[in-house]
């Protein structure tokens, strides 16, 4: 836990100091969107069978950017939370708090020196359903992930963003006392802190397709230098929107994870590294500012 308050209290210091540098407010930008969907499900005396539920998911995603004619800075939050009941069982849908602050000085046209920081955890417990739905096997700061880089940020448009990082550092916290104790992202049976440094490449894509439909892409990859550089730990994110009025709208988000150092149960009924899906449809409120 020391470490990790370390490691936020350090972000904050570096934010103070940039944030008095870029105190020219008519150079910001901010705003963000908030959704939520809601969907249910009721039956009597349906032949067909099947079980009556309910979910609900809210999702937010909030932005602060900084650019003039040699610094750029910009800043992101996601906050996302969803859960489906289906009789008597509740289960999380979707769990999410990311931030991301990525820093950047003019080197040509095309080019900056960049620094990047990003910080990934989770709201509540999440339990294993197909084992011991009663037992946590994660939950607030456990895990944390924090990734610090330094590279070149390759911008050609505002549609298009390449960052190469060979000097990178990705720290994975287990705070809580009982999860470390299961041995699990990466780490051994009680640890609670791991330290891995590699290269880390970034690809991100963002376009409007046709009016009233956005499509945004990012791919992260990592590669540990002192374990298995070969095997690398990539997430590759997809966004669709498609706005249907000021309030109403349906969002498609596709999330695919690996991590060398994260077992998982896999369909032949053996666990270790493989491919993590997630994807998210909802169809309800939005809100743009």
């Amino acid at each position: 836990m020391k470490k990790i308050l370390l490691t936020i209290f350090a972000l904050l210091l570096v934010i103070n100091i940039f944030s008095q540098e870029l105190a020219d407010t008519s150079k910001w930008k901010f705003g963000g969107m908030g959704t939520f969907a809601f969907s249910q499900l009721s039956l009597y005396q349906w032949s067909a069978g099947g079980e009556a539920s309910f979910s609900g998911a809210a999702m937010l995603n909030v932005f602060a950017n900084y650019k003039d004619s040699t610094t750029s800075w910009v800043n992101s939050l996601d906050l996302g939370y969803g859960l489906i009941k289906q009789g008597d069982l509740t289960k999380k849908s979707n769990d999410r708090i990311e931030f991301t602050s990525q820093y950047g000085k003019k080197a040509s046209k095309k080019w900056l020196y960049s620094a990047m920081l990003n910080f990934k955890t989770q709201f509540t417990d999440g339990f294993d359903y197909k084992n011991d739905p009663n037992i946590a096997i994660s939950t607030f700061l456990s895990p944390a992930y924090v990734l610090g880089s330094a590279g070149m940020d390759y911008k050609p448009n505002d549609k298009f963003q390449l960052f190469i990082s060979p000097i990178t550092a990705k720290l994975t916290f287990v705070s809580n006392e009982e999860i470390s104790l299961l041995g699990n992202f990466g780490l051994d049976a009680g640890e609670k802190f791991r330290a891995e440094v590699g290269g880390y490449l970034k690809i991100g894509y963002k376009a409007a397709l046709m009016e009233n439909v956005d499509f945004s892409s990012k791919i992260d990859v990592f590669s540990n230098y002192m374990h298995n550089p070969q095997n690398m730990d990539f997430n590759w994110e997809i966004l669709l929107g498609m706005k249907v009025n000021e309030y109403l709208s349906a969002t498609i988000n596709l999330l695919m994870i690996y991590d060398d150092d994260i077992n998982v149960p896999k369909e032949d009924g053996t666990i270790g590294p493989g491919i993590q899906i997630k994807e998210v449809f909802g169809l309800g409120l939005s809100y743009k500012f």
